[in-house]
Parts: C-alpha cells; sequence; structure tokens
C-alpha cells in the first residue's frame, strides 16, 4: 500500500506462536545477550504478557534493543538493589539500573505489603531501565485485592502542546481495580495520543498510522511511521498538563533526571538510563467494606457494557476491556507475531548493532 508521502509499506506475515514458544525465545535470546537466568525470566514473562494483550509495541519487539543494550553493558547485571523506607506508607526502591522490568516487578513486593499493613503505599522506583506496560503491574497490584496507580517516565519524544520541538516523554499513567469475579478493571494509557512503541509496532507490521498520532520533522501531521519525529498529546492542553504531572511524580519526585534530560532509549546503550516510576497503592478495606467495592467495580463493567450504543457503535466497552479479552483468549490460542521478529529469536544472531546513537525516533 501506498502512503501520503509516496512511501510504500508492506504488511508483513504474522506468525501464531504458543504462550510457552514465545517465552522460551524471547528468554534464551535475553539470557544469550548475558542478562542473568531470573531476570531474563521476568522480562520474558511481562513481553509475552504485553504480545497476549495485544500490547505489541511492549512484547517481542523490542528484544533485539534490549539485547543490544544488555549485550554493551548498559543494564547492570548483578545490581545492588535494595527497598528504604522512608515512613509508615512511603518508600523508594533503588533499582541501581538493573533490567527495568525485573526491578518494577521487585519494587511491587514490598509496596503490595506495605498497603495492605497501613492501608496506603506510596513507593518510587529509582534508578531502572524501560519498564514495558504498566497494566503487567496494575493486574498483579488488583489480583493482591488492592486499586492502585502506577506513572513512569519516558524519552523526550511529545511536542508540548503550542510548540514545535519534544520535550517530554510519552509519559504512561495507568489504573487497576479487582472486581467480584476474575477479571480485574485495568486501564493503562500513555498521555500522547498513542504511545511510541505503538509507531514501533506500525514500522515492524508495514503499516501506515492515524494521521492524529504525530508529527515530521517540520511539524506536520504523517502516516508514515518511518517519519515520525515526535508524537501528540492526548487532547492538546489537557495530555500536556498530566504528562508534566507525569514527570513531576516519578521523576523530579526523587531527584532523577526529568522532561528533556530523560535520557534517551538510544543515545548510550553502555549507560544506565536512569529511569523513575510511581506506584500509589489503596486497600479498599481502609476505606469501606472490601466485598462490596469489589462487587461495585463488577457492576460498573456490566452497566457500562449495557449503554445504548451511539451510532457508529456495536456496544460500549469498559476501559480495557479489549485487552482483557485479547488477553484471556490469547493465552489458549497463541499469539501472532511478525515473522521478521520470530526469525530473529530463533536465529543466533544477539544484536544486529541497530540502536546506538540513533535518534529517540529509531526502529
Amino acid at each position: 500500500m501506498e502512503n501520503e508521502g509516496g512511501i510504500f509499506l508492506s504488511e508483513e506475515t504474522l506468525i501464531k506462536v504458543t504462550t510457552d514458544a514465545l517465552h522460551a525465545l524471547i528468554q534464551n535470546k535475553l539470557q544469550a545477550a548475558g542478562l542473568p537466568e531470573v531476570q531474563a525470566a521476568e522480562t520474558a514473562n511481562h513481553l509475552v504478557y504485553a504480545d497476549l494483550c495485544g500490547v505489541h509495541s511492549h512484547g517481542a519487539v523490542r528484544v533485539e534493543y534490549y539485547s543490544e543494550r544488555i549485550n554493551k553493558g548498559g543494564i547492570t547485571l548483578e545490581p545492588e538493589i535494595r527497598f528504604e523506607k522512608t515512613g509508615e506508607s512511603s518508600g523508594v526502591f533503588h533499582g541501581d539500573n538493573a533490567q527495568g522490568q525485573y526491578v518494577a516487578n521487585l519494587a511491587l513486593e514490598p509496596a503490595i505489603k506495605m498497603a495492605k499493613e497501613s492501608g496506603v503505599a506510596v513507593v518510587g522506583v529509582s534508578r531502572c531501565g524501560h519498564t514495558g506496560t504498566l497494566s503487567y503491574y496494575l493486574r498483579k497490584i488488583a489480583e493482591a485485592g488492592l486499586a492502585g496507580m502506577a506513572m513512569t517516565q519516558s524519552d523526550p519524544m511529545a511536542v508540548p502542546f503550542g510548540g514545535a520541538e519534544v520535550y517530554y516523554g510519552t509519559n504512561p499513567i495507568g489504573f487497576g481495580a479487582p472486581s467480584a469475579n476474575d477479571t480485574p478493571l485495568i486501564f493503562d494509557m500513555a498521555t500522547t495520543v498513542q504511545a511510541w512503541g505503538k509507531i514501533l509496532d506500525a514500522r515492524s507490521k508495514g503499516r501506515e498510522i492515524p494521521a492524529d498520532w504525530a508529527v515530521d520533522e517540520n511539524g506536520q501531521a504523517t502516516t508514515d511511521p518511518h517519519a515520525v519525529r515526535g508524537l501528540m498529546p492526548i487532547a492538546g492542553p489537557k495530555g500536556y498538563g498530566l504528562m508534566m504531572m507525569v514527570d513531576i511524580f516519578s521523576g523530579v519526585l526523587m531527584n532523577l533526571p526529568f522532561g528533556k534530560h530523560v535520557s534517551s532509549m538510544y543515545n548510550d546503550l553502555h549507560a544506565g538510563r536512569n529511569l523513575g516510576q510511581l506506584y500509589i497503592i489503596l486497600d479498599p478495606a481502609r476505606f469501606g467494606d472490601a466485598d462490596t467495592f469489589r462487587q461495585h467495580i463488577s457492576q460498573t463493567m456490566e452497566e457500562l457494557n449495557a449503554i445504548k450504543p451511539a451510532a457508529g457503535f456495536s456496544s460500549v466497552r469498559y476501559p480495557g476491556q479489549g485487552s482483557n479479552e485479547r488477553y484471556e483468549r490469547n493465552k489458549s490460542q497463541g499469539v501472532e507475531i511478525p515473522e521478521s521478529i520470530i526469525n530473529y529469536l530463533k536465529s543466533d544472531v544477539i544484536h544486529n548493532d541497530n540502536y546506538e546513537g540513533l535518534s529517540p525516533f529509531a526502529n
């Protein structure tokens, strides 16, 4: 197919892979790059989860980038990780620039424990690598019977409202809560119209992107994923303000680099990224009856589904419903991954030296 710029993009063949097979391929590649087994296994858990949810931007497509950074020393392989409790309901989990998914998942343990003991937990994750999709952690919070929020910094990739240069990252924020059944309410969003990983996913599949996702080097809207040089904030000034808030809570609050000073994903793969993440977790039992809370969450989901749809819509869905359904379906049926990614995972190649020194808008 041809996009507006006259560039031809081709759809790539997708291969269906079982959960176990995909996990093994990812873990093996990360270990071959040098990541210790326990860290590689947890990272693979996370990436497979993202692909099962249909969030392919944070799944197997990321493995080669991680492998290059690991192989070049940009991940602390034997980190000095510690949890610093700073109050009855607060603490900082120091990650020593270890693999992001591994660190962020470990930080959940003292955060959940603190929330159950004191009713509230506000825990920062300091100095870690890219942590992936927030819904992974939010689901675990909900499965523990708690409600919570998570937010994290990311590379400067978004143009502020009214600006022609990037300053903040996609700075995602999410919410999770348990329901009265096995399906939690999980909402995870970037503060840009789409996450950068969605651009990567479009590139890997040879697909165009909608015109309201991003701008090119001239600040003009583009449908070519390869021409992207800046992402648009959601709802103009509102999204711009929200990404500022996320940056302050997950970066400035812990004296970490912020705004345009946040490290680029690709600038120096030999160095740690020093990113921050924040968890805010509440025990519903401290604010009312926990069973009633879960029942009302389920009722909310059901009532939203029962709302009469507007013209052009077949139904009303609660936030995160599509990801929940894809996750449950793909766990048993397998997930489709681009053939080029599967071929790379099966190969003996650790990485192709594709990323270091490239623009933040590289593949």
